[in-house]
Formats: structure tokens, sequence, C-alpha cells
């Protein structure tokens, strides 16, 4: 049985003047690690919020732990956890509080399952006093995980947990969710980290509500067509100008310290004519290297195709 089933699950707003969800279908297996990735706006939410039983969906069938998401949501309610986008507990009371608050609201207690967020918890032990209006980013990262995780749910929906968060805890986080993988607990994040991406088992690419992609990190980055280079020269600026002019560009985007360009056509000539072209422009210390595509290329390049 899988852990989650979406089977063209739609859903507008504004009377359906507004398509959030075109038609979504994936599965999550049970004990996976899936991710949800792409922009804002590109519909995530709202699939977590039709997953989680917090809006119904205008078309398609949906399950979790093999319950229907309509039919069933009192019963799913109880087998999961979630963790939304924004920080939702209780800024007033104190860690310790917070906890034992949904603890109780779902019948148990922390002692009952604390081996299940023992590693976690004992980061934030220490401050348990503390308002939860007062801890650091990570910290609060943290307790909202327990929080999600101290009913022992089967499935985990977490909504772009590491947003906002320093790399130090965005690294402590992820190494927390492998061992929760590790316990049996089947995932479902979103992030709009590609490095965090490349974490997951599997990876679905949405834009626009629709799902463009899925396969493994790996997997996805092979399906880059054609050759990527990056690009630099002493005017970085005037580069990304030049580069978007040049006939034989295909695409071309700042990439960190560089431009990842792609060519129209595959020709042995490429380098040395870009060369000559961005010469007679003034570039100057020019670097012109081919590289191996990342998720975010791969990313760009089909909704470059999905949008014509």
């Amino acid at each position: 049985m899988s852990a989650i089933t979406l089977d063209n699950i739609t859903k507008t707003y504004n009377k359906g003047s507004v398509l959030a969800v075109d038609k979504a279908t994936f599965e999550v297996a049970e004990g996976e690690t899936f991710g949800l990735i792409g922009p804002d706006g590109a519909g995530k939410t709202s699939i977590f919020r039709v997953l989680t039983t917090l809006l119904l969906p205008d078309g398609g069938n949906a399950t979790v732990a093999g319950l229907d998401v309509v039919k069933d949501y009192q019963a799913i309610r109880n087998c999961i956890g979630y963790m939304p986008g924004r920080f939702s507990l209780y800024q007033d009371l104190t860690v310790e509080e917070n906890l034992r608050f949904f603890a109780t609201i779902f019948n148990t207690s922390i002692e009952e399952n604390y081996a299940l967020i023992k590693d976690i918890y004992v980061q934030i032990e220490p401050f348990k006093k503390r308002r939860a209006g007062k801890l650091s980013g990570g910290m609060k990262q943290k307790l909202a995980l327990c929080c999600a995780l101290i009913h022992k749910p089967v499935v985990l929906f977490l909504d772009e947990p590491t947003t906002g968060v320093d790399a130090v805890s965005r690294v402590e986080f992820w190494d927390m969710l492998k061992r929760l993988k590790s316990q049996g607990i089947s995932i479902l994040v979103s992030t709009p980290y590609m490095d965090e991406a490349a974490l997951c088992d599997r990876i679905a690419l949405i834009e626009g509500g629709k799902i463009l992609s899925i396969d493994s990190p790996a997997n996805t980055v092979k399906k880059y067509p054609g050759k990527l280079y990056a690009v630099k020269s002493s005017n970085m600026h005037l580069l990304l100008q030049d580069l978007r002019n040049y006939e034989g560009t295909h695409s071309c985007f700042t990439f960190g310290d560089s431009m990842h360009l792609s060519f129209k056509q595959e020709a042995e000539d490429n380098i040395s004519k870009l060369t000559a072209y961005l010469t007679s422009k003034g570039h100057q210390q020019l670097e012109i290297n081919e590289i191996d595509a990342g998720i975010e290329d791969y990313f760009i390049r089909i909704t470059e195709k999905a949008n014509g």
C-alpha cells in the first residue's frame, strides 16, 4: 500500500477562476522521502492542504495511509503529522507547554513517545521553560517538528520547513529526517532549495499547478537535453545581456557567480564562435566551461518547454 496517492487532483479558488492544482497525480511509497519542488504559487501548499484534509479537492481522488481524504478525514488527522510553512505553534506557551498540549490533543504524552522525538528534543530541552515566540528560527523549527511527531504519525507532511532558517539548522533538520525515515515514517516535503531536493528519494517538479516530472534526483538531472556551460567575464551584468542577444543561445540565466548557457544546436565551433562574439563586445577574462546540469537547470528547461 502506498503512503500517499493522488489521482488527477484539481483545486481552484475564486469560484473556479484561479486554477491552483491541475490534475496532479503521483504516489509516495511507504518509508519514502518524497520532495515536491517548485516556486511560490506553484500549487505545493494547496496539495498539502488537500492531503491533510484542510481543503476539499474540486476533482480527482487522494488517499493518505489508505484512507480517503474526503470520506476518512477524521482518521487521517489522527495518523499524520503536519508542519506548515509558517510557525503556527502558540507563541505565548513555553516549549514544554506546546509539546504537552499537542500530545494531549492526541490522547498521548511526551513520555509515551519520547523515543521518537528524543534526538530532536534534547537540543531544545534546555530551553523548555522559554516561550515559543522567543526561540530562534532553528529552535522553532525543532519544536514544530517535535509537536508534529509526538503522536507517532505514519505520514509526515513538511511544507517548506527550512525556509528562513540558517544553513547549519537546515543541515541538522535533514539529518533528523534521515533518522525519522529509518523508523518507517513516510515523508512528503516541499522545498525551494535544490540542494535539499537532492536529499529526497524521489522528487516531483511542479509549476502552475502541473506536475512536470517525477523521478529520483539523479535521474532527473540525467534528463537534461544537450550540453550546459558556465560562462564568466569581467563584466557579469553586461555578459547576461550579450549572451541573451547572441543568435546561438537557447537559454541563459544567472546561477551563482556565473551564467548557465545552452546552445540552440550542438556544434564543434560553438565555443570559438561565442568567444569571438563576446570578445568583440569588449568582454575580458572570459571563462567558458562545460558543466553537469543540476536539478534547477532541468527545472528551468522543462518549465520553458511547458510554457512554449
